[in-house]
């Protein structure tokens, strides 16, 4: 995979919000990973950044508004298949609203030292311990259906992770 040349099909975000020692996940109703457990988020709107994209889709999924996300990475997926997408990652320590069950997710308080990633698609522990540590990161996942190929993460902050390169 020559991530140099790579350009995604589409664009989304993901959002996860971190409070008290938990994080609030959802599991998925419908669309690419349905049934599986992730953070809010979903394909940006046309026009919309990033930003308004993970704060919009919070508010779709979840009923309530993530105050002051700050952005710490970028996950570029390629699946064989030929879809791609690029999805920016942010997190946030508060909201206003009770998260609601919706049309299309489930909300999940999980304790930050239990994170479910047998119940998650398989690159997210690969970047969400170190992101939740602090770490900004950019992340190059091959999938084929939800079975992951290979994977590169690269940390901003070396005191996080170190780079590292796998192909399995």
């Amino acid at each position: 995979m020559d991530w140099t040349t790579w350009q995604p099909k589409e664009r989304a975000t993901l959002l996860f919000i971190v409070k008290d020692g938990q994080i609030l996940l959802i599991r998925k109703k419908r669309g690419l990973g349905a049934g599986k457990i992730n953070g809010p988020g979903g394909r940006l709107e046309s026009g919309e950044t990033p930003l308004e994209g993970a704060v919009r889709e919070t508010r779709e999924e979840l009923g309530i508004e993530a105050l002051s996300p700050e952005l710490r990475g970028e996950l570029h997926f390629q699946f064989v298949d030929g879809y791609s997408l690029l999805c920016s990652v942010f997190i946030a320590r508060d909201f206003q609203g009770e998260p609601i069950e919706t049309d299309e997710a489930i909300p999940l308080w999980t304790s930050l030292d239990a994170l479910p990633f047998h119940e998650m698609w398989a690159d997210d522990e690969h970047w969400l311990p170190g992101m939740l540590e602090g770490g900004k990161f950019r992340g190059f996942f091959l999938f084929e259906d939800d079975k992951m190929l290979s994977r590169e993460v690269n940390w901003e902050q070396s005191a996080i992770a170190t780079d590292c390169i796998q192909v399995i």
